[in-house]
């Protein structure tokens, strides 16, 4: 276990104590008027969120499987991966075992880190420094998912930005923002989150946060957070199955301090597989699919959304 987080840990006996007192006398929060600090708070977090989007994932333009060999692509049809602009036949993606080599006619212009190329070995995003190819207003980059080797598309001139309808959350109820108990992962461990391709990943964990709901207990398991730093969550509820995205949302929070932790549901928010058909997004694991209708954070629009 990181020693960084042994220091958070309370003596078992002091959690169990602890955790003894908050079920017993926990409930949540009254209603009542939302200050202008936290409107003002939960509005900046929320135009970050909006821009994030719009940055990084409104952007996508396409998402193609690699197969072994050569992949021509280009923007004419006989390709066999059809980009939605550019040269007609730009050039070739190479793949042999798990290297990719890119090799680009000259009319395609494409440069890597601003130089011109014309052949190169792309590293994928997996390497921790992905190689980006930009073609005019296309960036292009190798993801590895699973077994599978593919090409993440972006348009930086995408129309999805400017059309993009801001989020649409339920009305801010401090009633779910939970203060909750850590607890720490006594050994180390993983949980399988299974993910919008069918993949599955065992992930580690830091430990749960154990809070209540109308005086019903849940828990909700780390997914590679860091409690000095901040967990994170993707769990589903009873929302999912109507007004929320189907998957499971995602929660993030502050560090944990003196073995609690501050759950706040009115910050729950859909992957970016709810904006963009090109995302690879994590879906909520067993541990964390609640029985409990949680009606904070954000909503899903099944008609114009994403699945």
């Amino acid at each position: 276990m990181d020693p960084r987080i042994r220091k958070l840990t309370p003596p078992v006996t002091l959690l169990a104590a602890s955790l003894c007192v908050f079920l017993a006398s926990a409930a949540n929060p009254p209603k009542g008027a939302v200050d202008t600090a936290y409107q003002q708070s939960f509005a900046k977090w929320k135009t970050e969120l909006v821009e994030d989007r719009k940055q990084n994932w409104l952007t996508l333009a396409g998402l193609f499987w690699l197969e072994p060999g050569d992949n021509s692509f280009g923007a004419d049809s006989s390709n066999a991966i059809v980009f939605p602009k550019g040269p007609a036949h730009a050039g070739v993606f190479e793949l042999e075992g798990k290297e990719i080599t890119l090799k680009v006619s000259h009319d395609a212009h494409a440069t890597i880190a601003g130089k011109a190329v014309t052949t190169a070995k792309l590293e994928p995003d997996t390497s921790g420094s992905a190689t980006v190819v930009e073609l005019g207003s296309l960036r292009l980059r190798v993801i590895v998912r699973g077994e599978r080797i593919g090409i993440r598309l972006k348009d930086i001139e995408s129309d999805a930005v400017q059309k993009y309808r801001d989020p649409v959350f339920f009305p801010v109820d401090l009633s779910y923002r939970i203060t909750a108990i850590w607890k720490p992962a006594e050994v180390r461990r993983t949980v399988d989150v299974p993910n919008v391709l069918g993949d599955v990943t065992p992930t580690p964990i830091a430990g749960e946060a154990i809070f209540k709901i109308g005086g019903q207990e849940y828990h909700l398991t780390d997914l590679g957070g860091d409690p000095t730093k901040g967990l994170f969550f993707v769990f589903s509820d009873l929302t999912s199955k109507t007004d929320t995205y189907p998957g499971g949302r995602f929660l993030e929070t502050d560090p944990v301090e003196n073995g609690m932790v501050v759950l706040d549901f009115n910050r729950a928010y859909g992957p970016p597989c709810s904006v963009t058909a090109y995302a690879t997004c994590p879906l909520a694991p067993k541990e964390n699919r609640l029985t409990v209708a949680i009606t904070a954070g954000e909503k899903y629009d099944r008609a114009h959304g994403h699945h």
